[in-house]
């Protein structure tokens, strides 16, 4: 059978509807019989393979779409808004995810010498078209959650194959930079993590140069390349995602959940979340607890 389609069969056949977790660590399948609303979540680094149907990305000011037969990776912790454009009862929307493990990368790297490649345009998100021997390692891997005992002995070994042909496919060069502890993309990624971790406080640009060791100039170039946003911009998106993660989980009032977050003016907060998400902040934690925008995203 044709990868492609095997892989349709595979996924219909182990997700339910919406996001499935697996048996096998960090792969998710997804599928849905209808087009969705936008999913604000901030996504680690992954890699995602569209069987049917199809999605779009906002990161920033960048619009990336995916369907089937193309992979999506995402090489550092990014801020998107995601939903499925294609979708029918007759051709649901089909896909899965794998999260991409730093270490393995660069075991894999120092195994190979592939590091020695060129590494490429600096980015965070790329979309590709998925070649045979890539779906068929995807397919492989699928295949074991119907052999729960062979699947903690031979995933590993198909995992690592994936990533050999991400490794040598178009989006190699943004892998690469995974894995590789002084590339540039760890650099800016040590400044994301630091502002994930902070993103309640105010803070320099040039603490954040630092931590990266860069320029200020530099950084902000090579920041901008990666998240398609200013360090301030990618800030204020983990602000307002995690205000809407504490309006959903507790009592508190709207004012209340801006200032734990880092804003000093209520209406600043109101203005910014409503820009974002739609709807001001109650009115949308109205919507999350009814249950209209819990959804999960495969990226």
């Amino acid at each position: 059978m044709e990868p492609l389609a095997e892989l349709r069969l595979l996924i219909a056949r182990h997700a339910g509807h919406g996001l499935t977790d697996t048996a096998f660590p960090g792969l998710k399948l997804m599928a849905s019989d209808f087009t969705t609303q936008p999913v604000h979540h901030v996504s680690e680094p992954a890699f995602a393979v569209m069987a049917q149907g199809a999605k779009r990305a906002v990161l920033g000011d960048k619009l990336f779409e995916y369907g089937a037969g193309q992979y999506l990776v995402v090489s550092v912790d990014l801020p998107i808004a995601s939903h499925v454009v294609r979708a029918s009862a007759a051709e649901p929307f089909l896909g899965l995810g794998l999260i991409l493990r730093p270490t393995a990368v660069a075991t894999l790297l120092v195994e190979t010498a592939a590091s020695e490649s060129a590494a490429g345009e600096l980015s965070g998100m790329g979309v590709s078209d998925a070649g045979a021997e890539l779906l068929d390692a995807v397919v492989r891997l699928l295949r074991l959650l119907d052999h729960p005992r062979d699947l903690p002995v031979l995933g590993p070994m198909i995992e690592r194959e994936i990533l050999w042909r991400l490794l040598t496919g178009e989006q190699g060069g943004m892998l690469r930079q995974i894995g590789l502890a002084d590339s540039r993309l760890s650099q800016i990624g040590r400044a994301i993590r630091w502002i994930r971790t902070h993103y309640a406080e105010t803070f320099p640009i040039e603490e954040l140069a630092r931590l990266a060791a860069m320029s200020v100039s530099s950084f902000h170039r090579h920041f901008r390349a990666v998240t398609a946003m200013s360090p301030l911009q990618y800030q204020k998106q983990i602000r307002l995602q995690e205000a809407r993660s504490r309006l959903l989980a507790q009592s508190e009032d709207a004012a209340a959940v801006g200032f734990s977050v880092g804003y000093e003016s209520p209406s600043q907060f109101s203005r910014e979340y409503s820009r974002l998400f739609g709807a001001p902040p109650g009115r949308d934690a109205a919507r999350l607890r009814a249950g209209s925008l819990l959804e999960r995203s495969v990226i």
